[in-house]
């Protein structure tokens, strides 16, 4: 007999609408619409040419998300690899035939959009993770040799996104994987290893980073050296944070920003944009948003029944954790510059369609999470 077979409840397309996490959708919404806000300010008083385009794509994402969500979560568990292989294809073919723009080779052309594979393979490595450590026991974790393919699946697409290059987006996927490991029952002294090793290799690894790489990691130990130059972004980001003092300057009256001081506010420095405008109270109101979805996220993740359904939601959570944590770091200078923008705040169409589709499978996840799934997937036990 099937062990999924067992019982499982079997919802119709009307069950499955009525249970999914509205309030958790309503959150998501919410966040958006701060971006469109934002956005708004951001091109002085016009919905063109951020604010209108994010609500456009927020909307199809909107769409994917919870078309998402209703799908049966064996059915992500089935295809993993599947989805793993093409974004990884994906990356092989921006090696190859990419397009080049600010200086890196990230995207694919596809005639109407340009696509960023490295996005995608956030989501594929967590669902193919999932799909690995849930076809294990515990004491299959523990031994050292099984963790060698899932290791080689996530350095593999790190070391190809590093080549393009992009520093960010292969950190966040080797952390984010950390999760997942760590979640599926990876001891500590396992993790330990890696990164002493990774310690030890990292004067190796300085000399193979570009030289604007290089120049974010000096900038960030001391950007007051060329505030003219590499430690302009980081200097009047500081300066726009401090400005707004604890109530802000007021909707779109931000110096900073609207006087062109500050760069990239549409996208990597946009929390900076609402903080000078808004304080600290919006600056935390955000934040408190942030963590509300985070919690969430946590509190889906234990109450899934399966162990592919755990790990999905775990890694999705972490994986937006670290968009969170590692933005607004970096525009407070606390870590280097590393382009990573801010979750469905910051202008980008690649990166809110990565979110959205790991939120559907968030909320995938509760949708389904008292269905049992067998080691293999459902196969005869």
């Amino acid at each position: 007999m099937r062990e999924d077979s067992l019982n499982q409840p079997e919802f119709t397309f009307g069950q499955k609408l009525l249970n999914l996490h509205w309030f958790l959708v309503f959150l998501i919404c919410m966040t958006a619409a701060i971006g469109v806000a934002m956005l708004y300010s951001a091109a002085n008083g016009s919905f063109q040419p951020w604010a209108s385009r994010h609500m456009v794509r927020f909307g199809v994402g909107l769409v994917v998300m919870i078309t998402i969500a209703l799908i049966d979560v064996r059915i992500w568990l089935r295809y993993a690899y599947v989805f793993y292989g093409l974004s990884l294809v994906l990356l092989i073919l921006v090696e190859i035939m990419g397009y080049v723009g600010m200086g890196a080779q990230r995207w694919l052309d596809l005639g109407y959009f340009n696509l960023q594979p490295s996005e995608l393979m956030k989501i594929a490595l967590v669902l193919a993770l999932a799909r690995y450590f849930h076809g294990l026991s515990l004491e299959d974790v523990e031994r050292p040799t099984r963790l060698i393919m899932p290791l080689l699946m996530v350095f593999t697409p790190a070391g190809l996104v590093l080549r393009q290059p992009d520093l960010g987006t292969a950190l966040m996927l080797i952390l984010a994987s950390g999760g997942i490991f760590f979640v599926a029952g990876v001891r500590i002294w396992q993790f330990a290893l890696v990164i002493v090793s990774g310690l030890i290799a990292a004067p190796v690894g300085w000399q193979f980073l570009h030289e604007y790489q290089k120049a974010r990691i000096m900038t960030f130990l001391n950007p007051e050296a060329d505030p003219l130059g590499a430690g302009y972004h980081i200097i009047q980001s500081k300066i726009a944070l401090g400005s707004g003092g604890m109530t802000g300057k007021g909707y779109m009256q931000g110096t900073q920003g609207h006087l062109n001081f500050l760069p990239e506010m549409q996208t990597d420095f946009i929390f900076t944009m609402l903080a000078e405008e808004f304080g600290l109270v919006g600056g935390l109101g955000l934040l408190a948003m942030y963590g509300l979805l985070l919690v969430y996220g946590v509190a889906i993740a234990t109450r899934s029944y399966s162990q592919f359904g755990r790990l999905v939601a775990m890694g999705v959570t972490v994986t937006f954790f670290l968009y969170v944590f590692i933005n607004i770091a970096m525009v407070m200078g606390l870590i280097p510059v590393v382009g990573v923008p801010l979750p469905l705040i910051s202008y980008g169409g690649t990166a809110m369609m990565t979110l959205l589709i790991g939120f559907g499978l968030l909320i995938g996840v509760w949708v389904h999470r008292d269905v049992v799934i067998g080691r293999r997937g459902g196969d005869e036990v």
